[in-house]
């Protein structure tokens, strides 16, 4: 597999995942969001949460996984290295969260669906989040989801700022952000087919009838969707299903479909040539979200330990606060 040693994320980052985050940090009240975020929410519990109830993947447990881990690892130059969960959940799935001590966690259903070469593209998909810097952003989201699934009870001070421009913006992002790591998976794993067959086996994937998958008529499939294009209608009802509009929710990741066509576009691209033959920007990733040097300075002096104290105290006495009304 090639390695991409001192690697930049800017060497594969999506021009439309730049594009989205800079609108999203245009939007207004992303700023008190974003301090109200390093204010509640700390990668910490997360990280206990899954210590406790997962599998933690070592050369002792799942030794496999660690080893195709570990080469992605290297192959696109990511420090500290990421801890790696398995969950026991069948649905298929994986992420990655956590800036200063970052992790990745790939439900037991891709096990059981994925094979060797298919399972290190989901790895260095999520390895290209934490390259990118995605993590916090996507915290974030999580998090502001969740103030808004329980604003009537309590919102933090973020009641009067919350918008729905604030909350596609934040959609929009998570979707566009996909297409970067997309690519880290394609560089990582040197073969486009196998990062195609893992969108398709994630999208509907079967175990017992994999045989009869065809990689082809996937292609095929996307192409059609590419097509739907050509009638203005179909563009809007595609925003629309993004949106929430006509589904249950918001969708957090681009259709798979659409997706291959990203995918496939730029592995016909000069920018990937150039990448693959040696040719890329280099340099380290400074993450998605800065905190004010007026933040970060005040809670130098803390330990860690006094640090998540005080915050929960802090937001039990907001919570108690905001009930008493």
């Amino acid at each position: 597999m090639p390695r991409y040693t001192g690697i930049s994320s800017e060497a594969f980052r999506h021009p439309l995942d730049r594009q989205a985050e800079q609108a999203l940090r245009s939007v207004p009240g992303f700023d008190l969001v974003a301090g109200k975020f390093v204010e509640f929410m700390y990668e910490r519990p997360q990280t206990i949460y899954h210590i406790g109830n997962s599998i933690q993947v070592s050369h002792r447990q799942y030794a496999t996984i660690h080893r195709i881990f570990r080469e992605c690892v290297a192959d696109l130059d990511v420090q500290p290295e990421p801890i790696l969960f398995v969950s026991q959940n069948p649905i298929a799935n994986s992420y990655a969260l956590g800036k200063e001590h970052p992790y990745i966690v790939i439900n037991s259903g891709l096990l059981d669906l994925l094979t060797e070469d298919e399972l290190r593209s989901v790895l260095a998909h999520e390895l290209g989040h934490i390259k990118c810097g995605h993590t916090t952003l996507i915290q974030m989201a999580m998090w502001l989801m969740g103030v808004v699934s329980t604003i009537s009870e309590m919102t933090f001070g973020l009641g009067g700022v919350i918008s729905s421009g604030l909350i596609y913006a934040f959609f929009e992002w998570r979707r566009k952000a996909e297409l970067s790591s997309d690519r880290a998976a394609f560089l990582v794993t040197d073969d486009l087919n196998t990062v195609l067959s893992t969108m398709m086996k994630i999208s509907g994937g079967s175990s017992v009838y994999a045989h009869e998958l065809s990689l082809p008529e996937f292609i095929r499939q996307s192409n059609d969707y590419q097509e739907l294009d050509k009638d203005n209608l179909n563009q809007i009802y595609k925003f629309m299903l993004y949106n929430g509009f006509g589904a249950s929710s918001m969708l957090s990741h681009p259709f798979p479909v659409e997706r291959v066509h990203y995918i496939r576009e730029w592995a016909e691209s000069d920018e990937y040539r150039n990448v693959k033959s040696g040719n890329y920007k280099r340099g380290d990733t400074t993450g998605a979200v800065d905190i004010s040097q007026s933040q970060t300075e005040s809670k130098k002096s803390e330990t860690e330990a006094e640090k998540l104290k005080r915050q929960i105290d802090e937001l039990q006495n907001e919570i108690n606060r905001i009930k008493s009304k």
